[in-house]
């Protein structure tokens, strides 16, 4: 189990109608926030909530206890990326091993959700390659490159620490009540 923040740490170089999108959201005080409708958070945007990392020789298995209870694969058999793989939230996901690190190459992601809860926008070309890395016992750490030529000028690169939740296990969480408010304000 492992947190940690969910805020970007800054914002992408970002192309005109992708910074008119952003500063769009910010003002409408992330009203159109894809999360209070229960939708999923997609591979960049991240919850305070615990994740669940479950790892076998063929696949490892992102598992998320807040937003739709959404889980991600990363295949590490040596496939190819699916490229029909259609309109996704999560896309396709393939890994290598590094040494210690593990490499995500992921691309086929739609363009509904965002990269945070400030309403940091991307495109349907955005390809998040993610650098995982155990530093120690109880960290986890990892760097984000995220290509996107629709919506940046060029390539944006962070990280992230998650601590390990070593005395808690994923909870149930419900998104149903959320999504019947965030109904409720739309219509008023």
């Amino acid at each position: 189990m492992v947190s940690g923040s969910a805020d970007l740490p800054s914002d992408p170089a970002y192309q005109p109608d992708a910074l008119k999108l952003y500063q769009a959201r910010k003002a409408n005080s992330e009203k159109d926030d894809p999360a209070k409708y229960c939708l999923p958070n997609g591979v960049v945007r991240v919850t305070t909530l615990p994740y669940k990392i479950v790892q076998t020789p063929k696949l490892v298995v992102l598992l998320s206890e807040g937003n739709t209870h959404s889980y991600r694969r990363f295949f590490l058999d040596g496939r190819p990326h699916n490229l029909d793989l259609g309109d996704s939230w999560t896309g396709d996901s393939i890994a290598r091993w590094e040494g210690d690190t593990l490499v995500v190459d992921t691309i086929g992601l739609n363009d509904r959700t965002w990269l945070d809860s400030i309403g940091k926008p991307h495109s349907d070309a955005l390809h998040v390659i993610e650098r995982y890395r155990r530093p120690a016992r109880d960290r986890l750490e990892v760097q984000y490159t995220l290509e996107d030529p629709k919506a940046f000028t060029k390539p944006f690169t962070f990280s992230r620490i998650f601590t390990l939740a070593s005395n808690r296990e994923i909870q149930e969480y419900f998104c149903t009540d959320t999504n019947i408010a965030a109904q409720s304000s739309t219509r008023q």
